[in-house]
């Protein structure tokens, strides 16, 4: 057998420690977890021939305003951006979320009842995004006469049974398993009931939105 020269022995030695090395290296490096400046791409591996199968997913700049804050930008196959926050003042820029127009503050045009038992006198349904949910509403009952309000949230009742002509500000969960019930609809019911022996009572939603936990 031929004899491998000295220098290409120690070559081989020197380029073995230098492999060791780096997988040790990659092998203890912490996790990326911040961007100091540039980009963070997420792309999916498709048919490039198909732009419905998904190019940009999502994209992270940093830094933002003044070189300090970062910005978020969400953007769809298309390259359509879906979620983005505002790097002016901060909060969300996109999506636009819906806002309850202004409500008709006459109570004589309210959902009512004259009912002496518990009667839905309103009713949505809505897909739960979040766990949980606000909800404010103002409550009103005819002169001399006295009543109660509830509502009731998937057959649960939500927040406690408040005297009409108060006002009823509740949040709480409206799930106990949102993996199980993310995307369900989700039936919100308000309930009155004349307590006296006539009048009426009148209710009407003024706020509602989801929270986080």
């Amino acid at each position: 057998m031929a004899l491998l020269p000295e220098d290409i022995i120690d070559r081989l030695i020197q380029m073995e420690r230098r492999l060791n090395a780096l997988s040790t290296a990659v092998n203890v490096r912490p996790p990326l977890t911040e961007l100091v400046n540039g980009s963070l791409t997420l792309k999916r591996q498709t048919d490039p021939d198909d732009p419905a199968t998904a190019v940009l997913v999502a994209q992270l700049t940093t830094p933002g305003p003044g070189g300090s804050k970062p910005v978020l930008r969400v953007n769809d196959a298309y390259g359509h951006e879906v979620l983005s926050d505002d790097i002016v003042t901060g909060g969300l820029a996109r999506p636009w979320l819906p806002m309850l127009p202004p409500q008709d503050m006459a109570s004589a045009n309210w959902p009512a009842t004259s009912a002496t038992t518990w009667t839905t006198i309103a009713q949505s349904q809505n897909p739960i995004w979040q766990p949980k949910m606000r909800l404010r509403m103002y409550t009103r009952v005819s002169s001399g006469a006295s009543g109660q309000i509830r509502v009731m949230v998937g057959g649960v009742q939500f927040g406690q049974t408040i005297a009409a002509g108060t006002v009823f500000d509740h949040t709480a969960a409206v799930t106990t398993a949102m993996q199980t019930d993310f995307g369900k609809d989700l039936n919100v019911e308000i309930h009155a009931i004349v307590t006296s022996a006539t009048g009426t009572v009148y209710a009407k939603p003024v706020l509602m939105h989801g929270r986080q936990t």
